[in-house]
Order: C-alpha cells, then sequence, then structure tokens
C-alpha cells in the first residue's frame, strides 16, 4: 500500500512546460485545507477530540492525496451520516462515511481512507533504483504502456544526474501523475509533476519533458528569487544539455529573429544561455542558477560574472548568433 509519506515532499518551485515555443501552464502551490465535520448520524457521537483527531487523520492523509492529484480544492466537506449504503465514499472535495461504519473502523481509519482516495486512480507504482524513488500515478486506463516506461527511465537516467551537478539537496523522491483533465503539457509543483495524458499520447517520444519539469524540482528558487524567463529559460536549457532524445522529439532550439527578447523564456532564452556557454565565459549559468538558489541573484549578476549586463550580452549575440548545437538522440546522459 502506497503511504501518505510517499507524498510528503511539498515545496513551491515555479514551474510549468508549454507547449515548444510556448508559455507554459502557471503553477500551483501548496494550499491550505479547511475540514469541517457534519456529523448526523444516530449510530455514532463524536466529541471534540474524537472530531480532533478525525480533521488531522483527514489532514495527513487527504492533503497529500489532493496535492499528488494536483486538485486546487482548499476546502472540502466531511459527512458521517445513516444514509450511506456502503462504508466509505472519498474523492476531490469530499468525504461521506456511514455513522455504524465509522463507529466500528475508527481505529483503521486513516488506513481506510488511504485505500479509498486510491481508488480514484487507475493504478499506483512505486519504483525505487539506488536512492531514488518514483512514484507513478496513472488516472487513465488508455495511457501507453511503452510512455509510461519511457518517462520511468527518463526519469532514473537524468534526475539523478541533475541532482548530483545542480542541487544536491533535492529530494530523492519524485511523483508522476498522468491525468486526462489536464489541459497543458506538464507542469512541476513540489515533487510532483503532472503530464497531460493526452498530449503524451499524441507526443510519446516527447520524454524530455522529464528533463524540462525534473531541473525545476533541482532549482528549487525561493519566492522572489528572480524572474520567470530565467527559470524556464534554464530549465530548458539543462533539456539541451541533458536531454535523453531531443532528436526523437524533434526539439530544436529556434533560430535567432530580431523580434525575439532573452525574456521570452523557454527555448529562445535557452538558446542565447547556450550562446553565452560558447562565445562569453562557460558555466555562467550554473552559477546563475546557484544564485538563484541562495536568492542572491541581481541585474548585476551578468556583469560581474561577464563584464556585461544581460542587454549588452543580448546586443552581442543579436549581431553574430551563430552556436554550434549538438542534440542527444538516445546516447548516454552528459554527465558533470
Amino acid at each position: 500500500m502506497l503511504s501518505a509519506s510517499a507524498f510528503a515532499q511539498t515545496t513551491t518551485p515555479p514551474a510549468g512546460n508549454g507547449q515548444p515555443g510556448q508559455d507554459g501552464q502557471r503553477p500551483r502551490g501548496r494550499r491550505q485545507f479547511t475540514v469541517n465535520i457534519n456529523n448526523t448520524s444516530k449510530n455514532i457521537e463524536l466529541d471534540t477530540v474524537q472530531k480532533a483527531e478525525l480533521i488531522q487523520i483527514v489532514k495527513d492523509v487527504y492533503v497529500p492525496f489532493a496535492q499528488a492529484d494536483g486538485t486546487r480544492v482548499r476546502g472540502f466537506s466531511f459527512s458521517v451520516n445513516d444514509s450511506l449504503q456502503i462504508g466509505m465514499i472519498a474523492k476531490v472535495g469530499k468525504i461521506s462515511v456511514s455513522g455504524d461504519w465509522l463507529k466500528k473502523n475508527y481505529k483503521n481509519f486513516a488506513t481506510e481512507l488511504q485505500t479509498t482516495l486510491r481508488k480514484n486512480w487507475h493504478s499506483v507504482d512505486t519504483v525505487k533504483k539506488a536512492d531514488y524513488q518514483l512514484v507513478f500515478i496513472n488516472k487513465n486506463s488508455d495511457f501507453s504502456p511503452e510512455v509510461r516506461k519511457n518517462l520511468i527511465d527518463a526519469y532514473f537516467k537524468v534526475y539523478p544526474v541533475l541532482v548530483s551537478k545542480f542541487n544536491d539537496k533535492s529530494t530523492h523522491n519524485v511523483i508522476f501523475i498522468t491525468d486526462t483533465a489536464y489541459k497543458g503539457v506538464a507542469e512541476c509543483s513540489g515533487n510532483r509533476i503532472l503530464f497531460s495524458t493526452k498530449y503524451m499520447n499524441q507526443n510519446p517520444y516527447d520524454i524530455d519533458i522529464v528533463t524540462h519539469e525534473g531541473m525545476h524540482i533541482v532549482q528549487g528558487y525561493p519566492g522572489g528569487a528572480g524572474p520567470g524567463w530565467l527559470t524556464e529559460g534554464i530549465a530548458d536549457y539543462i533539456r539541451y544539455k541533458y536531454g535523453v532524445d531531443n532528436i526523437g522529439s524533434r526539439w530544436t532550439l529556434p533560430e535567432f529573429k530580431n523580434d525575439q527578447s532573452y525574456k521570452d523564456a523557454y527555448r529562445v532564452t535557452a538558446r542565447f544561455f547556450e550562446w553565452i556557454e560558447q562565445k562569453v565565459k562557460p558555466d555562467v549559468i550554473m552559477t546563475i542558477d546557484q544564485q538563484l538558489r541562495t536568492k542572491t541573484y541581481t541585474e548585476e549578476s551578468w556583469a560581474k560574472l561577464t563584464g556585461k549586463t544581460v542587454d549588452e550580452l543580448w546586443a552581442d549575440y543579436a549581431k553574430n548568433p551563430q552556436v554550434d548545437l549538438k542534440y542527444s538522440g538516445k546516447a548516454p546522459v552528459k554527465k558533470g
């Protein structure tokens, strides 16, 4: 049985991944959940202590479920009644239990709640390799098994490398969830990466979404650390540098155009970053990433690192944007 502790990692990096060249979805951060118990059952009386215990159990079990599930519920109803024909119904935004059932199962309520919540998902699997763990929650019975395998393989191939290279304090426990209702491509919140099953089934080779979103987990920037274009530009830059199969997904960095800006984020910014690495100074982007994580980044960081402001760097880039690009194509992921 999957324990609630599997969902316990809750940080709030920024994170979205849109269609190539498009803006991503807005991130979903941590939310406060409220619980109100409405007991109309004649079969069980709940005193203040018991209600407090039940509310705490619900928060311990349901809140991590909701965060993993990607729901936006801030509060929900907890009904204890005598009209329910089965023991418990538990789904997004609602828990309803039979008073007679609760009286008999009070001590096992946490386990029973977890089991019932899991029924909202098609499957839940936990994969462990070395000291890394991936919980894969699938909410779509038609999700491609091959895509699922490729996403899992990409995680274990790339994510440990990103942790080792950029932030060794990053979590080793990550959740993937595939959702039929999600309209974007993918997004990251805390240690959870949400995938659109429709998009992944239609684009089965775009597995380096894992690299982009995995980097968001590793980034772990605190609020106000820096502008969003930097966050997304770095994530796509890392996808370019460490991706498993960008060739297979036909993912490329776009040629320079005069109407572009370094603030466009994603691939446009990623190409600019690669130009800086090749033509100006290596490891600049890695240093910027570290500064964002420690909240020491400022606009002056570029001049201190390269001798020029970011606007001056972009102007130089615009004059001579040529850069040697090499894309991954199922070769071993780059290390170090």
